[in-house]
C-alpha cells in the first residue's frame, strides 16, 4: 500500500517518461509501450510527465489518460523545467517497487524494459545501460566518450554511457533521491551514488522516430559540466594546484629576468614572449573566475529554497474515477533554478 495515496493500491513496476514536444511519435509509443507492459505479465504504472510542451502533447497524453486509466498517470508542469526536473517530478508520484525511466523518442525500445525488470529481482538495486550499436552521429559517439572517461576520472562514478536514459532504480534508491532538494543534478549519477548494487547490462538502441533531439551541442556541453561540478570538486583543486605551479614559474621567470638585467643590461627581444605569458596567465585566470561562479552560482540556487518545478494537474484514476488531481505539496517541494538557468536548460528537456 503506497504511505502517500492510501486508496491505492502500489503497483510493482513504475515506468517515468518525460515528454517535451513529441506529439510526432506519441502515438508509436503508446502502440509499443502497453503491449510490451502488458507481455510482462505484472501490475504496473506509466507516468508521462508533460514538460511545458507547446504542441499536441499534453491533449494526447490527456486522451491516452482517458484510454487507459487504470494504469496510466499524466502530470501537467507549468512551464519548461528540463529533462530531469521532469524526471523528478515523476519520481515523486511513482509508486511502483522498481521505477524505470524511458525516453518518449523510442531510442529506448520499450520491449526492453522487461530485461531490466528481470535484472532488479535478481537483487541489483540500480540498472544501468549500454547501447549497443549507437544511432547516434560519431561526432556525437565520440564526444561522449571522451567525456565519460573524463567525467570518471573526475567524480569516480562509473557509468559507461551516461547519455542513455533507460534505467531502473529499487524504491530505497527513489525514496532516497526524493529526499535530495539539489537545484542542478544529473538523476544516473545520484542513483549510482546512492545504490549499494548497482550493474550495467547492454540494451538495443533505435534511430530516433520522430521529430529531432531536443539537446543542441551547448545542452549537451552544459549537462556534462554540471555533471562534473555537480559531483565532485576536483576542478577546484585542479585549478589550485594550475595556480601554484604557474606562481612557482612566474617567481622563477622574475628572478631569471632580474638576473638578465644586471649582467646582460636592458633588453626587449623577450618582450612578446612576456607578452604570451602574460596572455595565458589572463586566461587561467579568467577560467578560474569563471569556474568558480559556477559553483558559486550553485550555492546561490540552492540557499533561495525556491521550488525546483510547478505541477499544474495531474491526471490519475481514485477509487476507481478518473480525476484531475490537484498536487500534492510534496510534488512542488525543492529548488527552482533561477529564470537564466531555465533558459539553459529548455533546449535539454
Amino acid at each position: 500500500m503506497n504511505q502517500s495515496d492510501p486508496r491505492t493500491v502500489a503497483p510493482e513496476l513504475s515506468v517515468v517518461i518525460p515528454v517535451y514536444n513529441e506529439e510526432e511519435g506519441l502515438a508509436a509509443l503508446f502502440s509499443r509501450l502497453y503491449p510490451a507492459l502488458d507481455a510482462l505479465g505484472t501490475s504496473y504504472e506509466v507516468i508521462f510527465i508533460n514538460d511545458g510542451s507547446r504542441d499536441r502533447s499534453p491533449a494526447m497524453l490527456a486522451d491516452q489518460f482517458r484510454a487507459r486509466p487504470d494504469t496510466t498517470r499524466v502530470i501537467l508542469l507549468n512551464g519548461n523545467y528540463g529533462q530531469h526536473m521532469a524526471i523528478l517530478a515523476g519520481f515523486e508520484q511513482s509508486r511502483g517497487q522498481i521505477v524505470i525511466t524511458l525516453d518518449a523518442d523510442l531510442q529506448n525500445p520499450p520491449e526492453e524494459i522487461g530485461k531490466l525488470c528481470a535484472k532488479m529481482r535478481e537483487g541489483f538495486d540500480y540498472v544501468g545501460t549500454i547501447r549497443m550499436q549507437r544511432r547516434d552521429s560519431l561526432w556525437r559517439r565520440k564526444a561522449s566518450l571522451a567525456m565519460n572517461r573524463l567525467r570518471e576520472r573526475i567524480t569516480r562514478i562509473k557509468m559507461t554511457d551516461q547519455g542513455c536514459m533507460l534505467r531502473a532504480y529499487s524504491r530505497h534508491v527513489i525514496d532516497t533521491i526524493n529526499r535530495c532538494g539539489e537545484v542542478n543534478t544529473f538523476i544516473p549519477a545520484l542513483a549510482y551514488t546512492f545504490a549499494q548494487n548497482p550493474v550495467e547490462i547492454e540494451v538495443a538502441h533505435e534511430e530516433r522516430f520522430a521529430g529531432e533531439s531536443k539537446y543542441s551541442i551547448y545542452s549537451l556541453i552544459r549537462l556534462n559540466f554540471d555533471l562534473v561540478t555537480g559531483f565532485s570538486v576536483v576542478p577546484l583543486q585542479w585549478l589550485s594546484f594550475i595556480g601554484v605551479i604557474l606562481s612557482m614559474g612566474s617567481a622563477a621567470l622574475f628572478v631569471l629576468l632580474l638576473i638578465r638585467r644586471f649582467i646582460l643590461g636592458a633588453e626587449v627581444q623577450g618582450v612578446f614572449t612576456l607578452f604570451a605569458i602574460t596572455f595565458f596567465m589572463l586566461g587561467v585566470i579568467i577560467f578560474a573566475l569563471g569556474l568558480l561562479g559556477e559553483y558559486i552560482g550553485r550555492i546561490y540556487q540552492q540557499v533561495r529554497a525556491r521550488p525546483r518545478y510547478l505541477v499544474q494537474t495531474i491526471l490519475e484514476q481514485r477509487d476507481g474515477e478518473p480525476v484531475a488531481a490537484q498536487p500534492r505539496q510534496s510534488v512542488v517541494q525543492g529548488m527552482q533554478p533561477s529564470p537564466i538557468a531555465r533558459d539553459e536548460r529548455r533546449q535539454g528537456a
